[in-house]
């Protein structure tokens, strides 16, 4: 079950990741939008792309943006 997740994980964080590449820059709420997910859980995903250093945060003006690095 534990590798299911971590697979699932991956799956979502590939394509959010190609989702920024094309984007370019991002917010948490076009994330949740356009994968039809909760604010939260895509802010999930974005902060594990954050820690695997794939992509970064900007917070500006209470807003997260984030951007392939």
């Amino acid at each position: 079950m534990i590798i299911t997740m971590f697979y699932d994980m991956n799956i979502h964080n590939n394509k959010i990741l190609e989702f920024i590449k094309k984007s370019r820059v991002v917010t948490s709420s076009e994330v949740a939008k356009h994968f039809k997910i909760s604010w939260n859980t895509a802010d999930k995903y974005l902060l594990e792309l954050v820690v695997d250093n794939k992509i970064e945060r900007i917070k500006k003006d209470g807003v997260n943006l984030w951007m392939v690095k």
